[in-house]
C-alpha cells in the first residue's frame, strides 16, 4: 500500500508542475502588459477630452441653422426661435429636448426632425398640424388637428367642417370626449372629401354623422375603424347605383347601406310552383268522334297586293312552268324569239 500511495503521489506532483509550467508561458509579458496599460490609459484620456471639452467646443459650434416646413404665419417667429436654439449647441452634442421645448409655445408644431451637418451645420424640418376641422363654442372659431390639438391662432383657410360645442375651447389640446371624436372623424377623410363635408355633430340614435356638401349623410356610428369606414364611404359614393342616396349608413364597413333611394318597380314574377313557359296541349293522332281534319292553311299575302279585311282569299291558280330563257331578271315576261 504505501508503494501505490507513493506512485499517486508522484503522478499528482508531475500533473502539478505541468500546470504551472503552462499558465507560465500563456501570461503575458512584462513588456505586453505595459503596451496594454499605454493603450487602454490614452483610450481614456480620448474619451475624456471628447467629453468634456471637444463636443461642446468651438470647433463644432453650430453657426448655420436650416428650418423647412413652415408655412403658417408663424413661420418667421418659428425660424427665429429655432435658429436661435440651435445656435446654442454643437453638431456633436444637439439637445433635442432644449429644441422641443423652444417650440412648444406654437400649436401648430406637431414634430420636428433634427439632422447635424458635421462640422457647424443644423438642419432642423419642421412638422406642422394640418388643420381637420373648426370648433364653434359661441361665437369663437378655431381650428383643431386630428390628435386634438387646439391651433389657436393660425388662420383658417379653406373649407373645413364644423364641430360645435357648448363647453369652453381648451387651450391647447381636447379632452377624450365627443369633440374629440369629431375631429379624429374628420381628420380621417380624404384630401378631396375634407372641402366638402360641412358638420360632424353626434345623434343619440346614430352616433356621429357627417353632413356632405351636395351629398348624402355619412353614419359613423362611433369613431373606431376610420379607415375603413372612411374607404367604404368613397367607394359607395363613386358607385352610380348610389346617386341620390340621403344618407350612407357606414357602422359596419363590410355591408355599407345606401338609404333613401327610389325603389324601381319590378314585374311581378310566377310563384315557384308554376311554371313561366306555356305548354302547349298534345293532341292524339286519333280522335273517337272521327279523323281530325287539318285547320286550312291561308296563302300568306304577295307583296304589292292587299286585301280587304275579312275577305276570303281566292283559291291560288296552278302555276304554270315557263321556260328559263322567258323569265326576265327585272321581274317580267320575255317572249320567246320567232323561229
Amino acid at each position: 500500500m504505501s508503494a501505490l500511495g507513493s506512485a499517486r503521489g508522484l503522478a499528482q506532483a508531475k500533473l502539478l508542475r505541468g500546470l504551472r509550467r503552462g499558465l507560465q508561458r500563456s501570461a503575458p509579458s512584462p513588456l505586453l502588459r505595459r503596451r496594454l496599460a499605454i493603450v487602454v490609459l490614452l483610450a481614456a484620456v480620448l474619451g475624456a477630452t471628447y467629453m468634456f471639452w471637444l463636443r461642446d467646443s468651438g470647433l463644432v459650434a453650430v453657426e448655420e441653422v436650416q428650418v423647412t416646413g413652415l408655412t403658417g404665419r408663424d413661420a418667421a417667429r418659428l425660424r427665429t426661435t429655432l435658429d436661435g436654439a440651435g445656435r446654442g449647441m454643437t453638431t456633436l452634442h444637439v439637445d433635442r429636448a432644449a429644441l422641443e421645448a423652444a417650440v412648444e409655445p406654437f400649436p401648430v408644431v406637431q414634430a420636428i426632425q433634427v439632422e447635424a451637418d458635421f462640422p457647424n451645420g443644423l438642419r432642423i424640418t419642421v412638422i406642422e398640424h394640418r388643420p381637420v376641422a373648426v370648433l364653434v363654442s359661441g361665437e369663437k372659431r378655431i381650428p383643431v388637428a386630428r390628435d386634438g390639438a387646439v391651433l389657436a391662432g393660425l388662420p383658417i383657410e379653406g373649407s373645413l367642417p364644423e364641430i360645435r360645442t357648448g363647453a369652453p375651447i381648451p387651450p391647447a389640446r381636447l379632452e377624450p370626449g365627443v369633440t374629440l371624436d369629431g375631429a379624429r372623424v374628420a381628420g380621417g377623410a380624404p384630401g378631396a372629401l375634407l372641402s366638402r363635408l360641412e358638420q360632424v355633430e353626434r345623434e343619440e340614435e346614430r352616433g356621429l354623422v357627417v353632413s356632405v356638401r351636395g351629398g348624402p349623410e355619412l353614419v359613423f356610428g362611433s369613431a373606431d375603424r376610420l379607415t375603413a369606414k372612411w374607404a367604404a364611404a368613397v367607394r359607395v359614393l363613386a358607385d352610380p347605383d348610389a346617386a341620390g342616396a340621403e344618407y350612407l349608413d357606414l357602422r359596419l364597413p363590410e355591408r355599407p347601406a345606401a338609404g333613401g333611394l327610389a325603389v324601381e318597380t319590378v314585374a311581378p314574377v310566377a310563384p315557384a310552383a308554376e311554371s313561366t313557359t306555356e305548354t302547349l296541349p298534345v293532341v292524339p293522332e286519333t280522335d273517337p268522334a272521327g279523323p281530325v281534319e287539318p285547320a286550312p292553311v291561308v296563302p300568306e299575302a304577295v307583296p304589292g297586293t292587299e286585301s280587304a279585311p275579312g275577305a276570303v282569299d281566292p283559291a291560288p291558280e296552278p302555276v304554270v312552268p315557263v321556260p328559263a330563257q322567258s323569265v326576265d331578271p327585272g321581274g317580267g315576261a320575255i317572249a320567246e324569239p320567232q323561229p
